[in-house]
């Protein structure tokens, strides 16, 4: 009996994963009939789970794209290289493994104390980009989730002052690549699930994920007890980032405060003479 519920727990799971990844293409369309998509796989649960769930998509889509996964071997210490080409291999997809020393680089340009994140992702981001374009890829997947977005939202309004996330899709700076996260409307603990469930050869990050007391570990905590306390809240508040009324911020540049104008016609005016006479 536990094994059949088990069982049914996990189809539920896989189901609910592919019905989030699927609207969440739909929404933003996402991937488009003949999309060659480069799906950036870190070796960690989250691009795991996208490579999985996409190539269960690509088999039963009503269109025709190809997935190539790519791997940056950023050279640091201990990290064990046979682990994905054996995976891709079992999995028989096009793959390349890209090996470009930016841990050195991160390392020795980042002082003590300081978090190694923000640059390590922005030359991740150059050289997975310029090998797209290389490869002939129309788009770029990335295995950010819905927890991962809102938590960028926070660390955005706490320590840069500014009111932005991921957005699920994206065209970059230099309007070369267009970047998507099919992982948009999937939570966290759902992607922790599968990843037990499918046995992801899962390889840690030594880099920015040895350090303590990261800025985002903080904002992960605030909403952990946050959705604890208040189940669903997490869920709002990234239902909010679809639900954006400029009007009622105060960006001056995104609304146009100084242009506004009382329109009042004859109707409008009779109507408010009446309203002090009552």
């Amino acid at each position: 009996m536990s094994i059949r519920k088990n069982q049914l727990e996990a189809n539920k799971l896989q189901k609910r994963l592919r019905r989030n990844v699927g609207k969440a293409i739909a929404d933003y369309n996402m991937i488009e009939d003949g999309d060659r998509i480069m799906v950036c796989l870190s070796g960690g649960k989250d691009s795991y789970a996208m490579l999985d769930i996409l190539l269960n998509l690509q088999a039963s889509a009503p269109i025709k794209f190809e997935l190539v996964a790519v791997n940056l071997d950023q050279k640091q210490p201990g990290f064990p290289q046979h682990v994905l080409p054996a995976y891709l291999d079992g999995l028989g997809i096009e793959y390349h493994i890209l090996e470009k020393d930016t841990y050195s680089i991160v390392t020795s340009k980042v002082p003590e104390g300081k978090t190694y994140c923000s640059l390590c992702s922005r030359l991740r981001r150059g050289t997975l980009y310029g090998f797209a374009e290389q490869i002939g890829c129309t788009k770029v997947a990335l295995g950010h989730h819905r927890d991962d977005i809102v938590e960028t939202l926070f660390l955005n309004l706490f320590y840069q002052a500014k009111l932005k996330a991921m957005p699920p899709k994206l065209l970059s700076d230099d309007k070369k690549n267009i970047v998507i996260r099919p992982l948009a409307y999937c939570r966290e603990d759902d992607l922790v699930a599968l990843a037990e469930l499918k046995q992801f050869p899962i390889i840690p990050c030594n880099l920015c994920g040895s350090q303590d007391g990261l800025q985002r570990n903080v904002v992960k905590e605030m909403l952990v007890q946050w959705d604890r306390q208040f189940p669903g809240r997490v869920e709002s508040i990234f239902s909010a980032l679809q639900n954006v009324s400029p009007s009622q911020l105060a960006d001056t540049v995104l609304f146009d405060f100084e242009g506004l104008q009382i329109e009042r016609g004859e109707e409008g005016l009779s109507s408010a003479i009446k309203a002090i006479n009552l």
